[in-house]
Order: C-alpha cells, then structure tokens, then sequence
C-alpha cells in the first residue's frame, strides 16, 4: 500500500489565497491509499467555507476518512480548545486521515499544549519571542488490509522544541498496546529525536521543509512491528503547501 503525510497549510501555496482546484489536484497526484493531513481547516472563511477532508477523501478515493478538530471557530479571530465533542458542521481546525482500506476502529489522543508561554525563534526570525502554545490531538485508525490489520496515527505536534517532545512521550504511552503501527506527520522535530523518542524505524526519509527550499524533514513516516518499506520513500513536491509531502511504498505481513 502506498502511504502519505502532507501538512497541506489550509490547501494553499504560502501568500496566496486557497486554490480548490489546485488543493484537489495536489491531493489526487499523491494516489495514496493512506493520507495523513495537517493544518486541515472545516468550515473557514480563509478556505472558503469548504470541508477540506471530504474534498481530500472525494480526490483519493477514500472509503474512510475523519477530522479530528484542535481549535474550533474562525481563525485568527475566536479560536478556542476543541473537545472532540463539537458539531461536525462548526468551523474548526485540525488533522485528517484518509483510508481506502475499511477502518475497524476510530480513536483519538488529545495532547495538551504547554501551560504557559515558552520562548520560540520563528524560521527567518533573528530573536525569539513568548508564545502561546495550541492543543494537539493524534487520531488514531486500526485497518484492514489485504496484508494484515495495522493501526495507523495521524498527529501534528507543536513547534515549540521542549514540549513536542513531551507530547510525543505521552501518545507513545497512548499506542503501547498497539503492536504494527505506522506514525504519520508533522512532528516538528528532526528525525533523530524523533527516533529517539519512539523507538520506531523510519519508512521514509527526506527534507520536507520549507518547500521553497527544504532544509530539514519535520514530517515523518515512522513504523514498529511488522511493516516494512518497498524502496526508499521520498518527498513530493506538490502545488500547495510550505511542506513537501512525503510518501512510502509500504508492505505488511501476508
């Protein structure tokens, strides 16, 4: 099976207004049968209202698919914590994961931001500045394949490079139980900490970040137990986005 993360920045190119079109074509050139998204925005005024995991399933195929909210309300204006517990049609913000495969079981790992403002040197940015952190949240799908049943993660943790860890360590605790499992995402992290921090093995390796001149790969593709990769996974470069996706031919246990 063929497998992705994309960190799609609300299906737009960084500057410009979200392109449908364009975000709908960059999701269907990727042909995975499971699709990992983040920074995935439902009902905003910046993407035009649209549901942007359902255009993401309709563009791949997907017979599964879901939306795991971080914030709710308009962007930049009323944001608050998102529960789990909203109205599927309210604007929120948050992650996806898309499946051509039959999901068992649905489940989701809220992870808390930092409780208080911690100091962050932004990309390109000379001296760092106090910042609030936002909640987290990994959605969580055991699959059924034609190989074999595996349980698949899509997560997107914070920037802040103390507290992702912690983040990390505490959806690690989460999916100790579950034996083949694939981690999908922006983890915001380089792959050795990432490494270090699961014990998982990378699928796929690349600079992902940013797209107009990767310098470093935050999005991962991490497995333990019985999947593998066919070949070497790699990034894609696509229409929307500051990430580059990054995708992996991966095989399970016949």
């Amino acid at each position: 099976m063929r497998i992705a993360t994309f960190n799609i920045l609300n299906g737009r190119a960084p500057g410009e207004e979200v392109d449908e079109d364009g975000y709908i074509e960059a999701i269907a050139s990727l042909d995975a049968d499971v699709l990992a998204l983040q920074e995935v925005d439902r009902n905003q005024p910046r993407s035009r209202h649209a549901d942007l995991t359902r255009l993401a399933a309709e563009a791949t195929g997907a017979v599964e698919s879901r939306f795991a909210a971080t914030l709710t309300g308009t962007a930049g204006t009323t944001w608050s914590a998102a529960t789990g517990q909203e109205h599927p049609d309210s604007a929120a913000y948050g992650v996806a994961l898309l499946s051509r495969f039959p999901v068992d079981s649905w489940r989701e790992v809220r992870l808390p931001p930092a409780p208080l403002p911690l100091p962050h040197r932004f990309h390109g940015r000379r001296w760092p500045q106090l910042v609030r952190d936002e909640p987290r949240v990994a959605l969580v799908a055991s699959l059924r394949t034609p190989e074999g049943t595996v349980s698949v993660v899509c997560t997107h943790l914070s920037f802040l490079p103390f507290w992702n860890g912690v983040q990390l360590r505490r959806l690690v605790r989460a999916l100790r139980d579950d034996d083949d499992l694939v981690l999908l995402g922006d983890l915001n992290m380089p792959p050795a900490r990432a490494h270090a921090l699961t014990g998982m093995r990378a699928l796929a390796c690349g600079l992902t970040f940013p797209a107009a001149d990767p310098s470093q790969q935050i999005d991962h593709i991490l497995a333990r137990g019985t999947p593998r990769a066919r070949g070497d996974g790699t990034p894609v470069r696509l229409k929307v986005s500051d990430h580059l996706a990054l995708a992996a031919e991966v095989r399970l246990r016949g």
